[in-house]
């Protein structure tokens, strides 16, 4: 995948879902999964969301994995085209999802956010679809390795049982805005 692709928009009930591929993504994930791997186990590793016996979001800090740069790069370069600010700040966490976990239905709008994103770094067959809410109607994406998501942030979603007897990884992000004085973070 040596060049950009281009955003598609997508809608359920009505709301946006922006989709799109990230360039060199095949290389960009191999770096990034043999990072999170040495630091999945990390006691500096913050986890959050204790649902069926799994912490749902993992917290590496930064700079300890920098291989995430050009996902962040892209995620802040979309954000700032839908949202049309200049200024924006970034959170993420990962998502490692084992055999039989699933995500169950929630939303991101509990602060600030303008959007929400995720992107796929890892992504076995059968490893669950993204189920996106609104309006009555469903939206059911199948993600693929170097697929970037950008959604509403009170867009309800959930994530399928992985079914694939293999570990999926994703990692997510809420973007929300900053002062205009103030750079990404």
């Amino acid at each position: 995948m040596g060049k950009q692709a281009s955003r598609v928009e997508l809608k359920v009930g009505g709301r946006k879902v922006w989709q799109t591929v990230l360039a060199n993504a095949a290389t960009i994930n191999e770096q990034l999964a043999r990072r999170f791997d040495a630091l999945r186990d990390d006691p500096a590793v913050r986890r959050s969301h204790l649902f069926h016996g799994r912490y749902e979001n993992l917290y590496i800090d930064r700079d300890r994995i920098p291989q995430l740069l050009p996902v962040h790069e892209a995620v802040s370069r979309h954000a700032r085209d839908i949202s049309a600010r200049a200024a924006l700040k970034l959170g993420f966490w990962f998502n490692d999802m084992g055999s039989g976990h699933v995500t169950t239905l929630h939303t991101h709008d509990d602060d600030d956010e303008l959007l929400s994103a995720v992107y796929y770094i890892r992504v076995p067959a059968d490893s669950g679809r993204l189920i996106l809410h609104a309006g009555g109607e469903t939206l059911a994406i199948t993600p693929e390795a170097g697929i970037l998501l950008l959604f509403p942030p009170d867009l309800a979603h959930e994530v399928e049982e992985n079914r694939s007897g293999e570990r999926r990884l994703s990692v997510a992000f809420n973007v929300g805005p900053v002062d205009d004085d103030k750079r990404d973070e």
